[in-house]
């Protein structure tokens, strides 16, 4: 129990840092004998949605509501996709789906699993089709050196193609690797820490982080991080792409 009311969570007008002692589990609406923690929405200011779902053996997540895409990883645990185009699909640990707008894709937990979730309105792009259903596993995806430093590896999940208006990458970092720059672009982000630690830039504070944090970066909010510890440092992020500024 926490008798002094202190966090290392904060909220600020263009980033947050939620630290796992303030996570507050609740049903989800479409989430069957499952707990969510909704971690980043549009009530924070940002322009798409993270939680973490808990399913129990047997849980069942319905299709997100129509307009609504879907990106899952698999924390822990095991789970099935059942929908048109694929039939079933079996996802483990570092498991990952794009589920698009206005599909039939069902998830059952085969046993009690954990996964992170983003989900945003689609925005169409004139003359692109919209995205199908894509599913893979981490361990098969082929990391590659960011920018030439091969301390700073990066899995990207999904095509670069211009159907898709999101991205979910992997970064891996070894200790003492960090960003060459401080990024300030107009894509928001997304981010849970998967492993290790290190110290996130955001605005002008900086915050120890470790496995377990999510951290949410609006539009031009300054950052840059680096890998501290005797470990590495691993972290899934979600950013807004291939799209008009004032489309999205």
């Amino acid at each position: 129990m926490n008798l002094f009311g202190s966090t290392r969570s904060r909220v600020c007008r263009n980033h947050a840092l939620i630290a796992p002692d303030s996570f507050v589990r609740s049903p989800l609406a479409g989430w069957e004998g499952t707990d969510a923690v909704v971690l980043i929405s549009p009530h924070l200011g940002a322009r798409f949605t993270q939680y973490l779902a808990m399913m129990n053996a047997g849980a069942v997540s319905r299709p997100a509501a129509i307009g609504l895409e879907r990106f899952l990883y698999v924390l822990d645990g095991e789970v099935v996709l059942h929908g048109s185009g694929i039939g079933t699909a079996e996802l483990t640990r570092g498991g990952f789906a794009f589920l698009p707008a206005n599909g039939d894709v069902t998830v059952t937990a085969q046993s009690p699993a954990r996964l992170n979730v983003f989900e945003k309105r689609y925005v169409p792009r004139a003359g692109v089709a919209a995205p199908d259903v894509r599913f893979g596993q981490e361990q098969a995806v082929e990391g590659v050196p960011f920018l030439g430093d091969p301390d700073a590896v990066l899995k990207t999940f999904l095509p670069t193609d211009p159907s898709f208006d999101l991205a979910v990458n992997l970064f891996t970092f070894r200790p003492g690797a960090a960003l060459p720059l401080v990024e300030i672009h107009v894509m928001e982000h997304g981010l849970l820490m998967v492993e290790g630690q290190g110290v996130y830039r955001l605005g002008d504070d900086w915050y120890p982080v470790q496995a377990g944090d999510v951290i949410w970066m609006g539009s031009y909010c300054p950052q840059w991080f680096v890998a501290m510890g005797k470990g590495p440092a691993e972290y899934l992020y979600y950013k807004d792409v291939n799209r008009d500024p004032l489309e999205a």
